[in-house]
């Protein structure tokens, strides 16, 4: 399911264009294409691609690293109302972080069959283990984000 046109003229295929913009940034970098950002009253308030290996931090998911510029940027971990964009379906960690954050929706390009916890390999979105629920929508950019994963995986094999 995707919702394709907000109130204020830009579509979630825009702000996924910019994601993916942002994963170029990581495969740059030499990290996985992967690029997150966060939207709160039609603006971009913080935005993040991986980072773990010039990191050396393994949580620094392209979504991780936008939600603490978030925090930063508004003053508070909870990100109320906030809308997660990020180029491909978020892990369990990432998931449980836009939990606590108060994320209300969480759009995804790609989907991850075996690490995604939107609904792919299991879904943390609306589970009643937890304390919030996450409205998620995949699938939007899905061949172009995909794409950015198989080419920078093969390069890696080949």
């Amino acid at each position: 399911m995707v919702k394709t046109q907000m109130n204020h003229g830009l579509t979630d295929v825009d702000y996924m264009t910019r994601a993916l913009a942002l994963a170029d940034d990581a495969q740059r970098s030499g990290e996985v294409p992967v690029g997150a950002l966060i939207v709160l009253n039609q603006q971009i308030i913080a935005e993040g691609f991986n980072q773990p290996v010039s990191s050396h931090d393994p949580t620094a998911h392209a979504e991780i690293v936008a939600l603490r510029r978030a925090g930063v940027a508004r003053h508070t971990y909870r990100l109320t109302g906030a809308t997660l964009y990020v180029t491909l379906e978020p892990c369990a960690m990432c998931m449980a972080a836009m939990v606590h954050a108060r994320i209300a929706r969480v759009v995804f390009g790609a989907w991850d069959a075996r690490q995604g916890a939107a609904g792919s390999a299991f879904d943390l979105t609306h589970s009643r283990a937890l304390n919030h629920s996450v409205d998620a929508f995949g699938g939007v950019l899905a061949d172009e984000c995909g794409a950015r994963l198989r080419v920078f995986f093969e390069s890696k094999r080949g």
